[in-house]
């Protein structure tokens, strides 16, 4: 049995993405873990409470969180359990990975902003961070299955086998189709043949094929295949760029995560 991980903070971005992998692992059998961390507020610090009027707010999260998982469970018939922990949120979240052999990492993802595409958020810093498949849901995202998965990859620098295989995997589990999509900036970037056979080899038994177009714009390019392509999921591969590329270069998968109309599933190696 697979085991999906929510991280969830009770926003409304967390909890539709709670009822996304919730439904989704509905369908395929898996399990849901809901992790939640909560810290002490710096006024309730300052406000001076004491140790047995915290325990009880602990108590009182931890019970809620309780709840919630319960509900779930009841709602949509599926295995479910709860990490709540205090303390460092990525320490405790690749403590709640190994603790549960996690196979994929589901966020909530806000509606696009000026600020959250400059700085990011909480999705995107993990998303950066962890070397980890991440499922990050927008707000006004449904599950009603997946069909379509956009594979938006660099064809022409290839791509690692391990990667194919997280993507082989995930569409033989929907039964889902495979769209590569490749956008190359200039004419003579055509993906040769030893890459395009690396990639029919590993999705073989998976419906696949494959869309390359010219555009200076790769972002644009890969919103509107979205749009043209009617795709329920996206795939992406972060590439990690040194402190001074990163001033100079916004990563693609962090873009697409904070303002996409689709789930977006980060693939990193």
């Amino acid at each position: 049995m697979k085991t999906i991980i929510v991280a969830t903070d009770f926003s409304a971005e967390a909890d539709n993405a709670m009822t996304y992998a919730a439904a989704a692992a509905a369908e395929k059998g898996y399990k849901l873990v809901l992790y939640n961390l909560y810290n002490t507020s710096i006024h309730a610090m300052n406000a001076r409470i004491s140790g047995s009027e915290i325990d009880q707010i602990f108590e009182w999260r931890r019970n809620k969180h309780r709840e919630i998982a319960e509900m779930i469970s009841e709602i949509y018939h599926i295995e479910t359990d709860i990490y709540f922990a205090t303390g460092n949120f990525y320490e405790e979240l690749l403590n709640c990975i190994q603790l549960h052999q996690a196979d994929l990492l589901v966020m909530g993802m806000a509606e696009k902003s000026l600020e959250q595409d400059l700085l990011g958020n909480t999705t995107t810093e993990v998303i950066n961070r962890l070397k980890f498949p991440i499922l990050s849901v927008p707000l006004n995202a449904k599950y009603n299955g997946i069909k379509h998965i956009l594979f938006a990859c660099d064809i022409s620098r290839g791509v690692h086998r391990v990667i194919l295989d997280r993507v082989h995997d995930f569409a033989a589990d929907f039964g889902a189709t495979v769209e590569v999509f490749h956008v190359r900036k200039k004419v003579e970037e055509i993906a040769r043949d030893q890459e395009l056979a690396l990639v029919d080899i590993s999705l073989a038994d998976v419906d696949h094929f494959y869309k390359q177009v010219q555009s200076s714009e790769i972002i644009k390019a890969i919103e509107q295949e979205i749009v043209t392509s009617k795709t329920e999921l996206l795939i992406m591969v972060p590439y990690r760029h040194g402190f001074w590329q990163s001033l100079l270069h916004k990563s693609k998968t962090r873009v697409m995560a904070s303002g996409n109309s689709v789930p977006l599933l980060s693939l990193p190696l």
